[in-house]
């Protein structure tokens, strides 16, 4: 009787501390997920909840892999992203998507996650970035008031870490969280684009610029990377809409925008800056390669043709350029090598324009030590 009691004894002892285990681990994995969702919380940007999640979510969370992917119909998210400095190109786990087809075909509409060991026809669309495949993985769709936004995956390369029988409450609670913060970041970023967008052009506003040349000038003095700038007006703009009208002249402007933009980079900074100017901000390239760059884009508006009902319209811009070469040491303010960077490009501007237009001035180039010298004799 007594060795009876003494092994139902150590059996119970042995499920008591698994028990207390298993509280010590869930509340562990609590903690950790309350500080991960206070952060996503915090976060102002969608690239910064981006990086937050492909990121921090393994370390919290004790992964293998983390992927995402976002429906993204209009390709705007992608811009949204390169504005935050966040590149697709450098970031393999996410993946954007055209529409909810994939996601359709996984989780149909019921919108459950899926929790269990990993297979191809379920699971492979969602780890192309993973080198080494899971094991077992948690697929969470991403949805917001009945629509898809996008799905979140978690791996593992252990069996029992996402188990078809575990409960998926956490899983549902994440990817509930994960949805809302999207929803809110994407809502955010379409408000301050609206902001910030021309809306006849599609290109940045004078606002944007005025925000982002700083930005870039502070990025210039880090890296020791030159920035230039293009002041562009388009020739004779008055007389466009004298002959043929303000519709006319408003399909103009749209097409000159859109052909300087097909000349830049993705990462080079195109803002309206008022009327029939537009102002283009280029990091690190040359002074030389900035003026084949311009005299690209003067020739591209020169063969240029806007139709308008039976006529034809053709215009031909002129353009100041501007370079700053930030010294090894940073002396500089940036707002003041930023003044004196779009104020030479508008001089050298100002010379294309009295030299006949239709042509590319290169202004003189900015320097820290001219900035610093200027500052001392205020």
């Amino acid at each position: 009787m007594q060795d009876e009691l003494n092994t139902d004894l150590s059996i119970l002892e042995s499920h008591m501390d698994g028990m207390l285990d298993r509280v010590k681990t869930n509340s562990r994995t609590f903690r950790h997920f309350q500080d991960f969702e206070v952060r996503l919380l915090n976060l102002n940007s969608l690239g910064e909840m981006m990086r937050h999640v492909l990121a921090d979510a393994k370390n919290f969370f004790d992964l293998d892999t983390v992927g995402f992917c976002l429906i993204d119909e209009k390709g705007e998210i992608s811009e949204y992203l390169e504005t935050d400095g966040f590149y697709l190109k450098e970031n393999k786990e996410l993946k954007i998507i055209e529409d909810d087809k994939v996601l359709q075909d996984r989780f149909g509409y019921s919108k459950h996650p899926y929790v269990g060991l990993y297979s191809e026809q379920k699971c492979a669309e969602f780890f192309l970035h993973a080198e080494q495949k899971p094991v077992s993985v948690a697929l969470i769709p991403l949805t917001r008031r009945g629509k898809y936004l996008g799905a979140m995956s978690l791996g593992s390369h252990h069996a029992d870490r996402f188990e078809e029988n575990m409960a998926t409450d956490f899983v549902k609670h994440l990817g509930s969280i994960v949805s809302v913060c999207l929803e809110n970041n994407l809502n955010f970023e379409t408000l301050r684009r609206t902001s910030l967008i021309d809306t006849l052009t599609g290109v940045n506003n004078r606002r944007f610029l005025e925000q982002r040349l700083g930005e870039e000038v502070d990025r210039a003095q880090r890296n020791l990377e030159p920035l230039s700038c293009f002041f562009l007006d388009i020739d004779f703009f008055k007389a466009v809409n004298d002959t043929y009208g303000h519709q006319a002249g408003d399909q103009v402007l749209l097409a000159i925008a859109t052909g300087i933009k097909g000349q830049l980079r993705n990462n080079d900074v195109l803002a309206r800056y008022g009327g029939e100017e537009f102002v283009a901000l280029l990091t690190n390239i040359s002074d030389a390669k900035a003026q084949d760059i311009a005299e690209r884009i003067r020739k591209t508006i020169e063969n240029t043709v806007v139709e308008n009902n039976d006529e034809t319209i053709k215009v031909t811009i002129s353009i100041g350029t501007a370079t700053y070469l930030p010294g090894a040491e940073r002396t500089s303010v940036s707002q003041e090598v930023a003044e004196n960077l779009v104020n030479n490009a508008d001089k050298a501007l100002y010379e294309a324009k009295h030299a006949g237009r239709n042509r590319v001035v290169s202004g003189r180039a900015v320097l820290d030590v001219e900035v610093a010298v200027s500052n001392l004799g205020q």
